[in-house]
Formats: C-alpha cells, structure tokens, sequence
C-alpha cells in the first residue's frame, strides 16, 4: 500500500510539473522559502519514513552515484552532496575555478564561509531540496534534486556507443546550474542532462529510496557522537597543542600550519574516523567556534586554540591524505622542537610579509627540526600540493612531467645554523606570492619570478663557498631515510590537471628527477597549500604558477650537481629542447664543483638511480617487475602463478611506446577477470605524455613529443580520476594488448573500448564502479576515499 501509495504521489508531481511547465508560481503554490531543519533523532527518522535509515538506506546510494561527481571544489555548480549540510546548501552559478577572473571572489568553502542555509541564501547559493510548504507532494514537486533525477528517468541514456556533441564533458565547462524557478527552460533546453550527469541513471530500487527520502522531507539521522576513546586522544592532543609558552606556541603554530588541510586519524581507531586541525575562539572542552581564515596564518584576532574536528563528510579520494597521529608522533614532536634548549625571542607576526615566508617567521625554530618534521611525511607534504586547496591542482600540476621520481638531501649535513641564518638573511629573495595575499596584480608574477631567480643564483654561489675546492655532492648527500622511512622515495604521476604521488620507485627510470631541499620542500607547501587561495584573482595563480616552474627548475638543478661537471649542461639541454616561452631557463648547478660520485659508465644518470636504489634498499620499494623488468623472468614478490602469468602481459604492456598511445587516456583502471571471482585483479594504466619541455605558459600542447610517450602499468591503484574503464577476462589479455600494441588510429582505439571498455552509456559501469571502490578500500584502507567520475572519458 505505502508503495501505492508513493507512485501516486510521484504521478500527481509529474501532472504537477506538466502544468508548472509554462508559468512556475512556486510560492503561490506552496508558500514562502525558508530553510529547514534536516537533522532528526534516528528513532524520528525512522518513524518519519517509515523505516527509512538515510545512514544505511540513503547516503551509500548518494555516495555511490552522486558524491562520486560532486565532491570538493570541483563539484558541478559547488553542489557538494557528501553531507546534509552540502545538500542543504545547494548549488551556486559562481565559478570556483575561473582563472581569468581579475579580482578575487568571496570564498564559499563549506563549514567555514558561513554556518547555516540561511547564511548560505545570502551569499547566492540556491536551494535543491524543497524549503516551502511542508508536504508529500511539495517536497517533490519543489525539490531541484528530484527534478533532475526525474528529468534522467524520462529521458535515459542509449545504452551503447559515445555519447553526442550535446554533452559537454571538458573539465572547465560552462555549468548551467538552474534554480528550481529556472529548471523548466533548462529541462526544454537540455533534457538530456538529468542526474547523473552524462551516466547511466539509477536502477529503480536507488531510485524509489532517494524519491521516498525526499518525498519525506529529506531528514537525516543526526551523527552518532564520538567514542570515549575517540574523546580522550583529542583531548590529549588538544592539551599537547595548546602550551602557554612562547616556544610552545611558535612550535605548534609551525605543525598547524603544516597539518591544517589534511585528515587526522588515530592509529589504532577505525579506518573511517577522521579529523582536521582547526583554530577555534573556544579552548578544549567547549563547543568549537572556528576561527574563519582564508590562510593559515591569516590574524586569529586574540583568543586562539587548536583544535581537532571530526570530518563529517564523505571521504573522497581526490582531496583525502592522511596524517598519523599516534604516541610516537606525539614523541617525535617533543624530541624535534620541544626538549632541544633553543631561545624564542618573540613570537612573530602574522601581518602577511612576515606570516607568509616561512624562513623569516619561523626563524628561531631549529632548521634541521623543521627539515625532519617534513621529511618524516614527505609523501604527505607533497600531496598537499597535489590534493590541497586544488582538487584539480592545474595551476600546480601542468608544471610538472608526467612521470619523475623525487629523492631529497640527506639531513644534519653541513651546518644546518649557518644554512638558517643565510635563509634568513635572504629572506626577501625566498618571498612568496601569498605575501601580497589577494592584491597581486596580473603581472605580479614577474617580481617573485625575479626574486626566485636571484635566489637560486645566490644558493648556486653560496654552495660554491661552502663545499670544499673542487669537490661537490656524493652519494652520501641523498637521504636515506634512516634505512626504513618510506618517504626517502616518491614517484609523481601527472594525469593532464590532477596528480598522484606515490612511495616507491615506480615505472622506467624517468627522464628527470628532483633532489629537494629544505627550502625547495616549504616553500612548496607555503606556495600551492597554506598560501594558495583557490577563490583568487589570475594575477595570484598566475603567480603561483609561474613561481612552481622556478620550484621544479631548482629540484632538477639539485639533481644535476650529483652529475659529472661536463656532462651537466648536456642532460639539462635534453629536458628543455624547443620554444620555452617569453620566460627563459637558467641553469645553476655550480660547473665549479665535481660530483663525488664514483660514476662508472658512460650513462651517469641512468647509473645514479640505479645507486641510489642501491643506497635506500627496502625503503626504495619492490623492485618494478612490471614496467623495468630485465629480463623475462621477473616475479613480482608475493604473488602466485596465475598472478605472474597476468603480470606477464603487463609486461608486454609495459614495453609499448609511440605516437599511437596518444589516443589513449591519462589513466585507466583494469579490471582482470580471474578463473574465480574472490581472484580478480587491478591494475592501472598510465599514459606518460611526453615533451619537449614544460616550461610554456600558454600553448605547452605544441611541445608533445608523441614519438616519445609511454606507458605505466601498475598493480593497484594510482590516481582519483579514472578516465576509462576496462573488463579483460584472464584469458583474453593477451588479444587485449596486442589489440593495443597493432592500434594505429582512433577509429582502432574505438574497436578497443567497444570490445573491452565500458563506455558511459553502459548500464553495467556502476556496478563495475562499485566494485573498483570497494577493491579500492581493500588495497589501501584508511588512505582510500570515493574514485570521481567527472572526468570519465567518452572514448
């Protein structure tokens, strides 16, 4: 009967909007908006809906299917479904990534830029669950959600083949972003585009659940309240944040800075508990009264406390890294910055000339301190460039190659005193774009262009005083992260405008790396994390753009110095061959000084990876079976027969390069259809896009060298965005790489997504979603959050 019941009411909304159609009077209707409560007690809840849990019944469809595009900065109109207070706040037809804008925008980050719906109305944002009259058929009829899920019922997807040119699927789209007022002119416009956008819709059991949720009036339980062992580690590291002393307070306004964007987990707690660092008005105990910043280390006015907030929303891959908080943690933070007997002056200033250059307020702060804290978590503080304030990190990411490898300088070498008091002398020189916060102007740029240039020709002659007479770096200078730190070495994956940072020594040796330094390493996180303002005008991420290539020119020229003096300027010639741009490219890797490393072949640089592996052991990782195999007996460690008889393929995989592979997309998941089902395999697949060089701002495209590309193959998962799809039985994967290796044309790849992909308009890709998301979670647990969609190819 209540199932009667719902379709009559889902008929009579229908009958409804036939009518509405042609001249909406929503208020007329159903009276004047005003936002509504949404949170109930779970017995309410399930009295309301008449069983319904929105926990166990609602949220994992609307993760599944809807967060899974709408998630973070980049989900379509800032509609943000992975919490009712997203959903409660609705869309808005303000860009956040728009860089050609020329002055900053108010910011709209969710749980920080305003505190309720009603805030949220002011600041433009429009409703999608009805807030009128309190009805069934109100509650449908006025709800912009059920319309566009109703729109994609009407009008459903072909079942095969790639979608047509109505679809826009570019990354940087024009979003329509309708009102419910607005929904019949988009709905005659558009009938195509309802939800999900551009996929299949939802079976109809999802569907009947969320039109029941709404039909009830979109209630949800309120959040089970923390464990006691939950409460007692955040009181325990509330206290540890919160000391009165100058040199207390210095050292944890230094961690907060570099901790705030991450998640926090408990070791030891569950996998899904997760918090972030904030600065409240209110000390531990009391209700949290965020300080609402743009920065970090914007002015906290006078009352400030750190505290730890639970993370409410669905965790999704794309802006999740983790930090560990633990006893030991606490430990090594006491041993770095607390017991060592060091004065602390006076606190520094938060005005942005001084808060926003890390070298000059953080100065009285051991070097050598800082420069472990970061190396300890260096996959973490490089994911934060990557997974930061950017979800989609473009201004960061076209900067970079497609694949590289990262080793840093060992620590505790030299003087790390002198080192500190020369940073902090040429200060100016290690200036920032943020020190100008949002009043940089479009051609802003060029003045923190010139200072990064003058200071890496000053670090270039300050090494050439330092190091001994004709003697440079040695193998010795490359950290080996104490022989069991994982963060010695990381691969960087580049996937077009998004990024993925891994440990280990992944894939072929690449044609460049980085060797960080300190300096290198923060001025990362203050340039593209704690600085970087993603509601900014194009004067500040131009900025921060051009200053990233000055960022990853010194990490090369790092690399260079450990090469042979003669053999510098040929290697670094290789990387940057053609046009570069307006913006030239300056070598400093101090010709003065010979390498010490005792090179024995005529391939310095492939002979260095090979002794810095040497040097790292385990930390390096496994060997790479896959991509850098020498011969055809590799085994890759723990995996039985029929794994190593697919890992075979890959190798063959592996081993293809050439024009051809630009028709594949940036990154793939495979999914390998074993003999039993409880065996199936993961793998990714990269296409490393190759160039000339990557120094050009505008038009880089014209410096692919297609000849040159090649591919990744990887067990497991890399990446947040997954381009494409593939389903390969075992015993087909041999015809699916020699289809691959034999593709010459588009039209070729197209006979290969037909025959083993599965294309957006195939019913089967949610099912096929949801199996990589759960084998996402089994790989990589706490770290592992929902895989996006939204830049799902139509190959």
């Amino acid at each position: 009967m209540k199932t009667f019941v719902f379709f009559a009411l889902l008929l009579l909304v229908c009958s409804c909007a036939s009518v509405i159609y042609q001249s909406p009077d929503f208020a007329k209707l159903y009276g004047p908006a005003a936002p509504k409560p949404r949170i109930v007690s779970s017995q309410e809840q399930v009295n309301s809906s008449g069983g319904l849990s929105f926990a166990q019944q609602v949220k994992p469809i609307l993760d599944s299917r809807c967060v899974v595009c709408h998630g973070c900065y980049d989900a379509p109109c800032q509609l943000k479904l992975g919490s009712i207070d997203g959903i409660d706040r609705g869309g808005s037809k303000q860009k956040v990534y728009d860089f050609a804008r020329l002055g900053a925008v108010n910011p709209t980050r969710l749980f920080a830029d305003a505190s309720n719906s009603e805030q949220w109305r002011a600041k433009g944002f429009h409703p999608v669950l009805n807030e009128r009259l309190e009805s069934p058929v109100a509650n449908l009829d006025n709800s912009l959600l059920a319309k566009l899920l109703q729109l994609k019922r009407s009008y459903p997807l072909p079942t095969s083949g790639t979608l047509d040119e109505r679809f826009d699927l570019r990354v940087d789209r024009d979003s329509q972003c309708p009102t419910i007022d607005e929904f019949p002119q988009y709905r005659r416009e558009h009938p195509q585009w309802g939800m999900p956008y551009a996929l299949p819709g939802l079976t109809p059991t999802e569907d009947v659940i969320l039109q029941q949720w709404l039909t009830e009036g979109a209630k949800v339980e309120a959040l089970p309240p923390l464990s006691v062992q939950a409460e007692q580690a955040v009181a325990k590291w509330e206290y540890f944040f919160n000391g009165s002393t100058d040199k207390q307070r210095l050292v944890f306004r230094y961690i907060y800075e570099h901790l705030f964007i991450g998640h926090m987990h408990f070791k030891g707690h569950p996998d899904g508990e997760f918090f972030q660092w904030v600065r409240s008005k209110t000390p531990s105990g009391q209700a949290i009264v965020e300080i609402n910043s743009l920065r970090p280390y914007d002015d906290p006015g006078p009352a400030l406390y750190y505290r730890l907030k639970p993370v409410t929303e669905t965790i999704v891959d794309k802006n999740h890294f983790v930090y560990e908080l633990s006893d030991a943690k606490m430990r090594r933070f006491q041993a770095l910055f607390l017991e060592p007997d060091y004065p602390v002056t006076a606190l520094p200033s938060y005005q942005t000339t001084v808060a926003a250059n890390p070298f000059l307020a953080f100065r009285e702060l051991p070097l050598d301190a800082r420069y472990r804290f970061l190396l300890d978590d260096a996959n973490y503080f490089v994911s934060g460039f990557i997974k930061g304030p950017v979800c989609r990190g473009e201004g960061a990411t076209s900067s970079i190659r497609d694949r590289f490898w990262v080793f840093f300088f060992q620590p505790g070498r030299g003087n790390p005193e002198q080192i500190n008091q020369a940073l902090a002398e040429n200060h100016i020189i290690l200036g920032l774009p943020g020190e100008e916060s949002d009043d940089i102007g479009l051609w802003g740029w060029s003045k923190f262009d010139e200072y990064g240039r003058a200071y890496m020709a000053k670090k270039n002659e300050y090494l050439h005083q330092i190091l001994p007479p004709g003697e440079g770096f040695g193998l010795e200078n490359i950290w080996d992260g104490d022989a069991e730190n994982p963060n010695a070495a990381l691969t960087i994956f580049r996937h077009q405008d998004s990024a993925t940072v891994m440990p280990g020594l992944i894939g072929k040796k690449p044609l460049t790396a980085w060797v960080v330094d300190y300096p290198i390493l923060e001025r990362l996180h203050y340039l593209l994390v704690a600085g970087f303002n993603v509601f900014g005008s194009a004067g500040h991420q131009l900025a921060s753009r051009t200053y990233m290539d000055l960022l990853r020119q010194d990490g090369e020229n790092n690399f260079l110095r450990f090469m042979p003096a003669a053999q510098r300027q040929a290697i670094h010639d290789s990387w940057y061959q053609g046009s570069i741009g307006f913006r030239s490219v300056i070598p400093t890797f101090n010709i003065r000084h010979e390498t010490l490393v005792n090179f024995q072949t005529n391939d310095p640089k492939q002979e260095f990876f090979d002794l810095i592996r040497g040097r790292l052991g385990k930390v390096a990782g496994n060997p790479d079976t896959i991509n850098d195999c020498p011969s055809e007996n590799c085994i890759r460690t723990g995996t039985n027969p029929a794994q190593q008889a697919v890992d075979q393929q890959m190798q063959q995989l592996a081993k293809l390069s050439g024009t051809t592979l630009q028709y594949l997309p940036e990154m793939s998941l495979i999914k390998v259809k074993m003999a039993a089902p409880q065996q199936d395999l993961v793998y990714t697949l990269l296409a490393n896009r190759a160039y000339s060089n990557i120094s050009r701002l505008l038009f880089y495209e014209d410096n692919r060298l297609f000849e040159k590309d090649t591919l990744t193959v990887v067990p497991g998962f890399v990446g947040s965005y997954p381009n494409f799809f593939f389903s390969v039985d075992e015993n087909r994967l041999g015809e699916f790489v020699q289809t691959v290796a034999k593709a010459k044309n588009q039209t070729d790849f197209a006979g290969l997504y037909q025959q083993f992909g599965l294309r957006r308009t195939n019913p089967d890709i949610w099912q096929l979603s949801d199996w990589f998301n759960q084998q996402h979670r089994q790989h990589r647990g706490l770290e592992a959050g929902w895989l996006d969609m939204n830049r799902y190819g139509n190959f």
